[in-house]
């Protein structure tokens, strides 16, 4: 049956996702003109004091160091070279601190479902006293630990060769830059080919007839072979700059701050309990059957959870996962608090010293959103791919 327009138009103002589709434009137009209000408004306002604005600092020297940086950087340097080494500093601490907790996270989570009742009860205990004490005041309490209770220079710890633990933080050896080291570098890019190549012929063996080949232990002698094969053909280089307490001072090695380490150590401890407990969610919610069915093929506790119940959780563990993700990359702005210089310190820095006080919050905003986003789509696409494939 063929339909005049005018009927076509009136199916189409009928139809609900159309109706959606006009409601979504308005409200889009509307936070529109609401963030054009108020920017005018604000712009406005401060001309009308005198109020410079603008992101013309960014290219003028900044005028302080930074005590801690991945980049070479001094006082020199512009604003916007001090606020990448600061968003450095942030990504460095988020990223190490999303795979410490979420390691301690999961051993935690299942050592609360644990048989073990003394187990059972020490993970239960951690997960309390954690969650319910402020993120803020445990970095406070960690700082106080590492700074005023480790010994000082003179009578650091030293409990292997080349480790110092004292005020003045954790100072280890380094290999020294040797040429031999690219063979290390090439052999790392040949295990990276190799693992790939392993796992994609252990799932098309596993697809093709039902046999699972062991992936764990032959990727590690992948890693181990190919690695030791570039570092054998690169000379072997064994240098190391190996730390060195000389007249109460120690030289050499490479070194982490107190105010690094307390981040860190909190912001692990603290994002790990509740990541236990989302793990721990994640498994109870796969039906008890499950388990008979595990308990009925012999499967022992750890292979129960590694091919039976931890797979069918992912898709109820990672969503919560990618929120704690993120509230980890916001609650490391706490490290102003302990002298830490992340991004919203040296921002904080910047903004006392130029005044560009909108300028420097929008910035600050605009990197926490994209780090957030970031770290949304990368989760979305893991929970897409760890979805249970029906068939």
């Amino acid at each position: 049956m063929k339909h005049t327009g005018n009927q076509r138009w009136r199916g189409g103002w009928r139809s609900k996702s159309t109706r959606s589709a006009i409601y979504q434009v308005i409200a889009l137009a509307a936070v529109i003109a609401m963030a054009t209000y108020l920017l005018h408004n604000t712009f406005t306002n401060m001309r009308a004091r005198g109020v410079q604005s603008g992101f013309d600092f960014l290219s003028q020297p900044a005028g302080f160091s930074i005590s801690e940086t991945l980049l070479v950087f001094d006082s020199s340097d512009s604003y916007l070279r001090a606020l990448m080494a600061g968003l450095l500093n942030t990504i460095r601490v988020a990223v190490l601190g999303c795979v410490l907790s979420t390691i301690a996270g999961t051993l935690i989570g299942i050592g609360r479902l644990s048989r073990n009742v003394l187990l059972r009860g020490l993970c239960g205990a951690y997960v309390e006293v954690v969650r319910n004490v402020p993120l803020l005041l445990q970095l406070f309490t960690l700082y106080f630990l590492l700074t005023e209770l480790m010994p000082s220079i003179d009578a650091a710890l030293h409990p292997i060769d080349g480790l110092f633990l004292s005020k003045n933080g954790l100072q280890f050896p380094l290999p020294k830059w040797d040429a031999g080291y690219w063979g290390v570098f090439v052999g790392a890019l040949a295990a990276a080919v190799g693992c790939c190549a392993w796992r994609i012929y252990a799932r098309r063996k596993r697809e093709a007839n039902g046999r699972r080949l062991p992936v764990l232990v032959p990727l590690i002698l992948i890693v181990i072979i190919c690695v030791g094969a570039g570092w054998m053909l690169g000379g072997a280089p064994h240098v190391m700059d190996v730390p060195r307490l000389t007249d109460g001072v120690i030289e050499g090695g490479a070194a982490v701050t107190p105010e690094f380490l307390t981040i860190l150590i909190g912001l692990t401890i603290y994002n790990s309990a509740f990541i236990a407990e989302i793990v721990r969610g994640g498994i109870q919610s796969v039906p008890f059957g499950q388990h008979e069915a595990a308990a009925a093929l012999g499967l022992g506790r750890i292979y129960e959870l590694r091919f039976v119940q931890l797979p069918q959780a992912m898709r109820v563990i990672v969503p919560p996962l990618t929120s704690q993700y993120m509230n980890l990359t916001k609650n490391s702005s706490l490290a102003i608090a302990i002298g830490y210089p992340d991004l919203v310190s040296v921002a904080n820095t910047t903004l006392n010293q130029t005044g560009r006080a909108f300028e420097c919050i929008s910035l600050v905003m605009g990197c926490y959103l994209t780090l957030s986003l970031v770290t949304a789509v990368g989760m979305n696409i893991y929970n897409k791919r760890s979805l249970i494939k029906e068939r």
